[in-house]
């Protein structure tokens, strides 16, 4: 099973090449590694909304980043300017994975420290392996 740190751009999207046309702009569709978490997703897409060429990322999908440029020149600075982005992103959401579990710990800790019945009851409970 691939993590949150291997999500990277592995390339376009085959079935939507980019196309010069008559409008003034580029259509880009970055093809991921896998399929992002849908709260990765939405950090990413608020992190985009913030920069010059806004790049979005179906929420349902979740395989694609979709992007544009004013010319083929820029395509090389945007690729970069995603990768940042997609290292930026990997690092803020397994922070706040580690967060999580530091105060899940952290709680878990208060109750095991409980006097009497009950604090012999949650650490029996804490204690149980599950492992086969």
């Amino acid at each position: 099973m691939e993590g949150i740190s291997d999500i990277r751009i592995v390339g376009m999207d085959e079935t939507r090449p980019p196309r010069i046309r008559k409008e003034p702009y580029i259509d880009l569709c970055f093809r991921l590694s896998h399929k992002v978490p849908i709260e990765w997703c939405r950090d990413f897409t608020a992190l985009q909304s913030q920069q010059g060429h806004t790049s979005t990322i179906n929420a349902d999908e979740r395989l694609h980043i979709e992007t544009w440029v004013r010319t083929p020149g820029e395509i090389v600075g945007q690729l970069q300017m995603l990768k940042k982005a997609i290292t930026e992103c990997n690092a803020a959401y397994i922070e706040k994975i580690e967060a999580s579990q530091r105060e899940r710990a952290g709680g878990n800790n208060q109750v095991q420290n409980e006097t009497g019945p009950q604090g012999d009851l949650n650490r029996i409970i804490a204690g149980l392996d599950f492992s086969e």
